[in-house]
């Protein structure tokens, strides 16, 4: 009586182990054409000059040499990009958290005549290619007296039209019974939010920032058109021109691969870093 259902199982448990380890297989296929190009390039910027271009593939560099780092961070501008990379990024991460959830707050909870259309806009700016914006761009900032400085390369960034967005979705997921009790306390709507609400977004929060993080240390358009100034140049900025050719002469790949190589640390740093706490919906769940 018994032998029957486990022979019947059987067909099913092999198909479900091959249909398994096919997905297995897929995925670590995808997995390495993902991650080689990184590999190529970290590989590549240890390797010299000549075996760069004799064997620019080659995951194993037959002579391994630092030159490329050496000639970055002492013979070129690299310090000065990666600084300025750094405090723009630390800027509009902060100001992007703080804003973007101020505007979102206000979306879900405020009552206000026009909500409506800001939210339809919101969704506008969302669908607008970001080199449409470009010269627009260019033209506030200039006019308004901040071309060449700190500030044209921050507070054009300071917010986000995706970042309100996910911030007002996320608000709307906490039921307003959890902000009652501050409110028969006397609290205002601003202690409310900062108090109450805000720190129950604790997920949403984490996901602007790596959001923000990323968008700001990998962002080159604006960069371009808000300054000009050779001591504001950025990272990207910098090695977009490295990659050009307009501060080498000759392929210089382990040089140009290295400056990419360290360009790639801190966002990858924070990502893995943070990677399971992205929009963690249970994390903002409230016990009834």
């Amino acid at each position: 009586m018994t032998a029957a259902p486990l022979t019947n199982r059987g067909p099913r448990t092999g198909g479900r182990l091959v249909g398994r380890s096919f997905a297995y297989a897929l995925l670590i296929v995808l997995a390495l054409v993902y991650i080689t190009p990184f590999l190529i390039n970290l590989a590549t910027s240890f390797k010299t000059d000549a075996e760069a271009a004799v064997d620019p593939l080659g995951l194993v560099p037959a002579t391994w040499s630092t030159a490329a780092y050496q000639r970055l961070f002492l013979f070129s501008d690299f310090p000065t990009w990666f600084t300025n990379s750094a405090v723009v990024t630390v800027f509009v991460t902060a100001g992007r958290v703080f804003f973007n959830s101020l505007a979102g707050y206000a979306l879900a909870r405020l009552d206000f005549r026009g909500r409506g259309f800001v939210f339809a806009a919101l969704i506008a700016v969302m669908a607008v290619p970001g080199v449409v914006l470009l010269i627009p761009k260019f033209l506030v900032v200039n006019q308004i007296g901040i071309y060449d400085s700190y500030a044209g390369l921050i507070i054009p960034l300071l917010t986000d039209a995706a970042g309100v967005f996910i911030m007002k979705n996320f608000f709307e997921s906490i039921p307003r019974s959890v902000e009652e009790q501050g409110r028969i306390d006397g609290a205002g709507t601003f202690r409310v939010f900062w108090s109450i609400v805000l720190p129950m977004a604790r997920p949403a929060l984490i996901t602007i920032i790596i959001l923000s993080f990323q968008g700001s240390w990998n962002e080159l358009g604006h960069f371009i058109v808000a300054a000009q100034d050779p001591a504001l140049t950025t990272l990207t900025k910098g090695v977009a021109q490295l990659a050009s050719g307009q501060l080498s002469q000759g392929t210089q790949y382990p040089l140009k691969l290295a400056a990419a190589a360290i360009m790639t640390i801190p966002v990858a740093v924070l990502f893995f870093v943070f990677q399971r706490k992205i929009m963690n919906a249970s994390a903002g769940a409230v016990k009834e």
